[in-house]
């Protein structure tokens, strides 16, 4: 394959988009995200969880999000942080600091019940059958 016949970089990332139920992470949702994300990483430190424990709303204020972002972010809409530009593991510190752990808030990213996501996930996880492209509907 000669250069020329290679996709440009923007149609080669557009096919990620065609994953079912998968959002990768890409410079795109990192830049988009990049504020959401530092306000995740804020609650590392103690002071700052107790402060967002306190007033979710006036910790978020200062930080510049869309306020789209930080609409989901107080709803814990996760799928929808996601498509923000969220990180899950930049996430982990908004559910972590809520006391569930991973498997608790990924499941509630599926709409499974915690008991059905993990034995789903012991099982081995997704079936690959099923729809494998959004645009094709296969």
């Amino acid at each position: 394959m000669s250069h020329e016949d290679e996709p440009d970089i923007h149609t080669y990332l557009a096919q990620f988009d065609d994953i079912p139920g998968t959002r990768v992470y890409t410079a795109t949702r990192a830049r988009k995200g990049y504020h959401l994300n530092q306000f995740a990483m804020s609650l590392m430190k103690a002071e700052n969880r107790e402060r967002w424990k306190a007033d979710e709303a006036a910790y978020l204020a200062p930080w510049p999000m869309t306020e789209e972002q930080k609409a989901a972010v107080l709803a814990r809409d996760y799928n929808r942080l996601l498509d923000l530009g969220g990180n899950i593991y930049f996430l982990s510190k908004i559910f972590s600091t809520d006391g569930l752990s991973f498997v608790q808030a990924v499941s509630t990213m599926t709409g499974m019940s915690v008991e059905d996501y993990q034995a789903m996930m012991n099982a081995g996880g997704r079936s690959p059958e099923g729809v494998r492209s959004i645009r094709e509907g296969n």
